[in-house]
């Protein structure tokens, strides 16, 4: 049905090159091209190409036309050997650089087909679809990087080497299936000349409770005839039917229509056509909502988007007719073809599309309305798409889970039945609370975890420090450590945007409230108690610290080095101290949780191990005052001072409470 729909779409916005038949047979090929008898077409095109050899401008129009044909009846690898050939003889259509960047992306030659779609946008610099397809090549390859998360496994019971589409379900419990066929034994038995397969039927299969599906049988004749029937969906009672009928010969197309039947005791009753448009015209792939009142359809209507466009009609009641058709707009419709629509019953649409960035050919997307009367459109990515076509999506009502159809690679035939379905995504956070000088773990410390979601979840450490925690999808997290006689520290991750499985790691080092904490890159200008601006971001970490430890109050201690008189160091150390209130102060810090503290050069720094491994000089231990200073070459007196010249602050209380809270 799918390619049927699109051979329509070739003949009837007049995409056809009408060439002057060289002989008897190539006329003939020109008639059943015409006709979209495509597959009958291509042997005799190919069976006369020596008979135009000597015509380059004839030789590279019918090389055009069998690629056409190849693409239309959808073998994307001969569409894309012949559409090269075509090129390589200089066709005049530059929409065959179109069509082969197509084949060669359903191919998975991104790099190849980027470069076709370039020389095409350089001919038709004004065709939104070469934009598409430059876009195309570039997400591609992200998405089959990064899959989403859905898994699917071949129907390999229903399907057969023939064409299998459309699913649709038969029962609220979700056991039974409709689905379109090609196979053998279909009614009529006659091969398409378009297609070159048996022309299509609808089929219905049930499931056990052991989960196996019996063997499809054709529904009823009074649904199944000789043309192509598919694309079908059902009443939320299951007991209306709504289908696609094609008719097609070789000398002329019929068009397209939607038909409905209703189900009696004896079986589907004689169908009756929903007239929408004109008969000439394309209606298929009907979607009806779960309350009955709005079918979806893919139409080539004219005053469309592009090729085919979804549309919808509507009623007030079930007994009533439908209205006018209506077009979903720009923000589903592209300048490609739009079908397939399945309407869910939340009110997400979903539909295929080769007309907006996808994998391959026809790539299924999901769309969302949104408050501006419009949709939010996402593709579904790798791998319910892939660079082949994939369409007829199902869902269930209650869980993220449901049929499709796809021509990928690996199937059991043409088309193919897919089961998908997303599995539960499991995240964890593993983490180690650690003391920041020693590294070693700290027992017993309190972690508690914050989500965006509003859950909230403590827990203790073991001996080791480690801690376990299950994460949401889409949550942001914070993760706050706290234990007596340390700062309180935090981690933060997210799980937003996620679809698969993972472990998340955060070590979450506390710094002991026992000695004074030195304040990293605090800068002043030489003799001047002024913050450059580089000790902003030390700064504005101090206040995070002050925050998330709200009950303590500190002393902000300055030092200087050795040089100067004492006397003058006190006083410039003190007012470097009181800079950095001030600066608290103003980030909302409250008054008296904080202590000016000028200390000159009267307690010099204590060598520790992580100085010992910045400057190997230094031993651990050592108090840097002037008597070691002296022994230094200057070199190793500059860092000295260096070092001495420092902001540190000191807990003064771990029970401080705000003015007014208890």
């Amino acid at each position: 049905m799918k390619k049927y729909i699109l051979s329509f779409v070739f003949f009837l916005v007049g995409l056809t090159v009408v060439v002057q038949a060289q002989n008897a047979k190539l006329q003939k090929a020109d008639v059943l091209f015409k006709a979209g008898a495509y597959f009958e077409a291509i042997d005799i095109y190919k069976g006369e190409l020596d008979k135009v050899q000597q015509d380059k401008a004839e030789l590279s129009k019918y090389l055009n036309k069998i690629a056409t044909c190849y693409r239309l009846i959808g073998n994307a690898r001969q569409a894309e050997l012949w559409y090269a050939k075509a090129i390589l003889r200089n066709t005049a259509d530059p929409k065959a650089y179109y069509y082969y960047a197509e084949m060669l992306k359903m191919g998975e030659k991104y790099d190849v087909a980027l470069e076709n779609y370039q020389k095409y946008k350089q001919l038709v610099p004004n065709d939104k679809l070469a934009d598409v397809g430059i876009r195309s090549c570039e997400l591609a390859k992200q998405w089959i990087a990064t899959p989403s998360g859905y898994e699917l496994t071949n129907v390999r019971s229903i399907n057969t080497k023939q064409s299998e589409f459309s699913p649709a379900y038969g029962s609220s419990d979700y056991s039974s299936l409709f689905f379109t066929s090609s196979r053998d034994g279909a009614t009529g038995g006659k091969v398409s000349a378009a297609t070159g397969e048996i022309f299509t039927d609808i089929y219905y299969t049930e499931r056990d409770a052991r989960g196996v599906w019996s063997a499809p049988r054709p529904i009823d004749a009074a649904v199944n005839t000789a043309y192509d029937e598919g694309s079908c969906s059902l009443s939320s009672d299951f007991n209306t039917l709504f289908f696609t009928r094609c008719r097609v010969s070789k000398r002329e197309k019929l068009g397209c229509e939607i038909l409905v039947s209703k189900k009696s005791e004896g079986g589907w009753l004689t169908p009756e056509p929903i007239k929408v448009t004109a008969d000439s015209m394309i209606v298929a792939h009907p979607s009806l909502s779960s309350d009955g009142l709005t079918l979806y359809f893919a139409s080539n209507i004219p005053n469309g988007f592009g090729g085919i466009d979804i549309w919808k009609v509507t009623r007030t009641t079930e007994t009533d007719n439908w209205g006018e058709p209506i077009n979903l707009g720009g923000d589903i419709n592209t300048a490609g073809n739009d079908m397939f629509p399945f309407i869910h019953t939340d009110g997400t649409l979903y539909f295929s599309s080769d007309g907006q960035p996808g994998i391959g050919g026809l790539d299924i997307f999901r769309a969302k309305p949104n408050d501006k009367n419009g949709w939010n459109v996402e593709n579904m990515r790798f791998p319910i798409n892939s660079p082949s076509d994939d369409f007829g999506i199902i869902f269930e009502k209650d869980r993220e889970a449901g049929y499709f159809s796809s021509r990928r690679a690996g199937g059991r035939g043409a088309d193919d039945i897919y089961f998908f379905y997303l599995p539960p995504i499991i995240f964890n956070m593993i983490g180690q609370v650690n003391d920041d000088k020693t590294q070693k773990p700290i027992a017993q410390s309190t972690v508690k975890l914050v989500g965006s979601d509003g859950i909230i979840t403590t827990s203790e450490t073991g001996t080791d420090g480690s801690f376990k925690f299950m994460l949401n999808p889409n949550t942001d997290y914070v993760v706050i450590a706290s234990k007596k006689g340390y700062l309180n520290n935090k981690a933060k991750e997210t799980t937003r945007g996620l679809n698969q499985i993972k472990d998340f790691t955060a070590t979450i080092a506390l710094t002991s409230t026992e000695k004074p904490i030195e304040i990293p890159n605090i800068f002043y200008d030489y003799d001047s108690w002024q913050l450059r601006p580089e000790s902003i971001t030390a700064l504005e970490r101090l206040v995070e610290i002050l925050n998330d430890n709200p009950n303590i109050t500190i002393e902000l201690g300055s030092h200087t080095d050795s040089r100067g008189s004492l006397e003058y160091n006190y006083d410039l150390s003190q007012k470097r101290a009181q800079s950095v209130v001030n600066y608290l102060i103003e980030k909302g810090i409250a008054t008296d949780r904080l202590k000016a503290k000028g200390y000159a050069q009267s307690q010099p720094k204590v060598v520790d191990a992580q100085l010992v491994a910045q400057y190997p000089f230094m031993v651990t231990g050592a108090t840097l005052d002037q008597k070691i200073i002296d022994g230094l070459d200057n070199d190793k007196k500059e860092v000295v001072y260096q070092i001495s010249r420092r902001t540190e602050f000191k807990v003064l209380r771990t029970d401080y409470k705000a003015a007014g809270k208890q």
